[in-house]
């Protein structure tokens, strides 16, 4: 088969490549570029599993970034195991038909336990103590090592959180090179998500994101022509493109204002109960869950949650399976926020009363999507917090605000300008409109062409 790259850059859109892009600019001109349609919901999970699958969230099972376990009666977002994701993906296809082939999945999502001969993803350290340590987890264990060693511990706080930037982006793509070096595998996956922070931030403004283009824009010539230079076909794409938005929505507080959320008081604060709930939300970015335990609301959250502004579908079961997301992981009701809406986890009615993750980096507690999670409150407080870490004493990085409206970009949903659409860059040109489930095709294409 044909030595492969598929490079992910996150939240590229058209609305974006311009004179802060020249070498995205100048290869799109030299190759071809098309509107992938998005499925729902348009997020990094569900995109990139129909990329590999060839299905849709119906039949793959990843209905979003995160859901609720009905069994366990939790909240699960950012799980890592590759067996959630059902149905063969590419590789595994590709293996029937040539036992030489190899491939690489470098922090593409559900990365654990996949059939992938070499992945790495990232996996802090939760020491007794309470602390997270950077770190990343890798097949074969060793290759973890072997990159840490060369390119120095992962650096998680640059991936997520106020931190967020290049250094993540440029970790990923050097560990990449350095894998292909090693082991030369056929196809390589390469996740490159350093605008999707900015542009969460301060949305698709030019002004405001001139630097971190230039970045990602330079960093995507080095790997391109690393690979170019081995004889790879180049496939350059995106999960979602980011819209701006100005109106953060609170689907839970509406439910609990109508008596349909359970809420547990501990150490003054309040917590969502979701198993005790009638109805609750879970958020992700513009899309959210809504799971009822008591069906004899159903009609009523249904009409409750249709006329809350900035509210664009409510889909029930049968119109879910219209948008291909009707499986059992997903909600008992899926809503679609309206143009420059999106949703938040937020269930309390008093910031004072808020959990206390809700001021921290938690991506596995909190119930639902936090992008103010990129967001400091005081530059002051978190030094103060590193200075008590380093002097060895208990900490908590509580430094996250608790203000919704800071977020001025946002992905999800499917009625958008083709401008916020994702993109797909190859050097074939495509007939007709492209779908993520076609996506597979093109890959395995790059990979069979010729044969």
């Amino acid at each position: 088969m044909n030595k492969t790259v598929v490079i992910d850059i996150v939240g590229l859109s058209s609305s974006v490549i311009g004179q802060h892009t020249p070498f995205l600019k100048n290869y799109i001109a030299k190759n071809n570029m098309s509107v992938i349609e998005p499925l729902l919901p348009v997020v990094t999970t569900s995109m990139q599993s129909a990329y590999l699958t060839g299905k849709y969230p119906a039949d793959n099972g990843i209905v979003g970034n995160g859901w609720y376990d009905r069994i366990d009666s939790e909240v699960k977002f950012w799980k890592q195991s590759n067996k959630l994701v059902i149905g063969d993906k590419i590789w595994d296809r590709a293996k029937k038909e040539d036992s030489s082939f190899t491939s690489s999945m470098m922090f593409w999502w559900y990365n654990m336990y996949s059939n992938a001969d070499y992945s790495v993803t990232p996996r802090p350290n939760y020491l007794a103590d309470g602390r997270k340590m950077p770190d990343c987890y890798s097949h074969p264990a060793e290759l973890r090592d072997v990159l840490q060693e060369k390119f120095g511990q992962f650096p998680l706080f640059q991936f997520w959180g106020p931190g967020a930037n290049i250094k993540s982006s440029r970790w990923i793509a050097d560990a990449a090179m350095y894998t292909d070096d090693l082991y030369d595998p056929t196809l390589t996956l390469i996740y490159l998500p350093h605008l999707d922070y900015c542009l969460q931030k301060f949305g698709p403004d030019e002004s405001k994101i001139a630097t971190e283009l230039k970045e990602i824009d330079s960093l995507a010539q080095e790997v391109v022509t690393f690979y170019e230079k081995k004889g790879a076909g180049v496939i350059l794409l995106s999960e979602y493109g980011i819209s701006p938005v100005n109106n953060p929505v609170h689907l839970n507080r509406v439910l609990r204002e109508n008596g349909l959320l359970a809420i547990r008081i501990e150490r003054g604060l309040e917590l969502l109960d979701p198993g005790a709930s009638k109805a609750f939300a879970v958020a992700d970015h513009q899309i959210a869950h809504i799971y009822i335990n008591d069906p004899s609301v159903t009609e009523q959250v249904k009409a409750l949650l249709k006329a809350v502004p900035g509210v664009e579908l409510v889909l029930d079961r049968e119109e879910q399976a219209i948008h291909h997301i009707n499986h059992e992981r997903a909600g008992d009701l899926v809503v679609v926020a309206a143009e420059g809406s999106w949703f938040t986890y937020y269930f309390w009615l008093d910031d004072a009363k808020a959990p206390d993750y809700a001021r921290v980096v938690d991506i596995h507690k909190k119930p639902g999507y936090d992008p103010v999670e990129m967001f400091m409150t005081s530059k002051v407080r978190a030094g103060y917090k590193l200075l008590r870490k380093k002097a060895g004493l208990r900490y908590v990085m509580d430094v996250i605000p608790l203000d919704a409206t800071l977020i001025k970009g946002s992905h999800g949903r499917t009625n958008i300008d083709d401008q916020y659409k994702p993109v797909l860059i190859t050097e074939n040109k495509l007939q007709g409109k492209v779908t993520p489930v076609d996506v597979y095709e093109v890959i395995w294409q790059h990979l069979t062409d010729g044969m």
